[in-house]
């Protein structure tokens, strides 16, 4: 979950990963040599262990504490698999720049917002099959999405990246200096409806964008999805993240943590409408924490 985030809902996250219930995740009473700030699931050494370990060793203790709703983002019911995925399959190809901005990320007070590695498997190669040179971000955070496109797309490709938070992006950007890409972004720390409102008055702008990533609010995907179908070109696509809420869109209403109730509902319109949408081909895929993307088709 990257940001473009609002206010309210950062506030609902802060009070959700403060409250005493939850100091476990800081301080483990366990012994165990690792940091429980392990969100982004860091590729292990010798003396690591993940996350999803401290979870599991957790939940057999007899000293259990209430969780938070955002603790478990993967959708897989095993985190061995998982881990195993990882592992074998993402980490072995993630480029070095990659692992830091994950690194990094892990001292953010919101480090769980990160995006996970093997969505960011599956965006490099959709941004390779379409030879992407032109494209957009929605939500920014410490910018390991918006790394990878820039170390992906091609020397003279470009990256309008749009976030309110400048401060979580500059904990990424001396990386993303390192890495010599940033000559393909252009960052705006905005909001994101009223730089794509200022596009669209532009019609050279429209149907510009090979590409375009949403980790933003929300309870804006429907705005933005209505200004992206006008911006990327037909055959392009968009990507949505979060779009299977922690798997909360199946659960009833009345058993899911109030703090994650109003994006609930918003995502379950988002995705009612995404499929009843002739203007696009659409794949929901169980990454993370659900990705939907959507190829424009006129």
């Amino acid at each position: 979950m990257a940001s473009v985030i609002g206010v309210h809902n950062f506030a609902a996250l802060k009070a959700v990963y403060e409250r005493p219930s939850l100091r476990w995740i800081l301080q483990p009473k366990m012994q165990l040599p690792f940091s429980g700030r392990r969100m982004n699931l860091q590729s292990k050494t010798s003396d690591e262990i993940d996350l999803s370990r401290i979870v599991f060793l957790h939940s057999q203790s007899t000293d259990k504490v209430e969780g938070s709703p955002f603790d478990h983002k993967g959708l897989l019911q095993s985190r061995e698999l998982y881990q195993y995925i990882l592992e074998t399959s993402v980490y072995p190809g993630e480029p070095a720049p990659l692992k830091e901005i994950r690194a990094i990320t892990e001292n953010h007070p919101y480090f769980f917002m990160g995006a996970s590695p093997d969505s960011g498997q599956l965006i490099a190669m959709l941004l390779d099959m379409l030879n992407a040179k032109n494209t957009i971000e929605l939500g920014v955070f410490t910018g390991y999405s918006l790394l990878l496109t820039a170390l992906t797309i091609p020397d003279d490709g470009k990256i309008l990246a749009i976030d309110p938070d400048l401060k979580s992006y500059e904990m990424g950007l001396p990386i993303i200096q390192k890495a010599g890409v940033e000559h393909k972004i252009n960052f705006k720390h905005s909001p994101a409806l009223p730089v794509l409102d200022k596009l669209l008055e532009d019609d050279d702008n429209k149907s510009s964008f090979d590409f375009a990533f949403v980790d933003a609010d929300k309870t804006n995907y429907g705005n933005y999805h209505e200004r992206l179908m006008q911006l990327v070109k037909v055959g392009g696509l968009i990507v949505y993240d979060n779009t299977l809420w922690y798997g909360t869109l199946v659960m009833p209403e009345e058993s899911v943590h109030e703090l994650m109730r109003s994006e609930r509902s918003y995502l379950l319109e988002l995705n009612k409408s995404l499929a009843a949408d002739t203007r696009n081909q659409i794949s929901q895929v169980p990454l993370g924490d659900g990705m939907t993307i959507c190829r424009r088709l006129f």
